[in-house]
């Protein structure tokens, strides 16, 4: 009995810890419109103080997010914004997007698009 217990106590942690680690579809719409935002966008995304236009970005920014999908990281777009897009995972310096109208933190950008997008839907 004792056996079947822990047994089962470890299935349901498992099955709880499984069910948290993946991203719910809204969030992973949320995270496909924000990567068509940074392709699309006039703005140049900053790198360790390297410009590059928004299908690079993209690219860049994909790459990392599939390294923290696999590692069970996202499970909001807040979660990619904060882990993936806000600062260089190699150097920890952030990220800055440099567009008509001035530079600013990528993070903070990706944000207000973030709360742009849920007002529509």
């Amino acid at each position: 009995m004792r056996m079947w217990m822990m047994a089962t106590g470890i299935c349901l942690i498992a099955m709880v810890t499984n069910a948290q680690a993946q991203t719910t579809p809204q969030a992973t719409q949320e995270i496909r419109g924000l990567l068509d935002f940074v392709e699309h966008s006039e703005c140049q995304f900053v790198r360790n103080g390297e410009a590059f236009p928004g299908p690079e970005a993209r690219a860049h920014l994909e790459k990392k997010l599939d390294y923290l999908e696999d590692k069970n990281k996202v499970n909001s777009a807040e979660d990619f914004i904060d882990l993936a897009a806000t600062k260089s995972s190699m150097s920890g310096r952030d990220y800055e997007v440099r567009c008509p109208g001035g530079v600013q933190p990528a993070g903070a950008w990706l944000k207000r698009e973030l709360q742009k997008q849920r007002q529509l839907h």
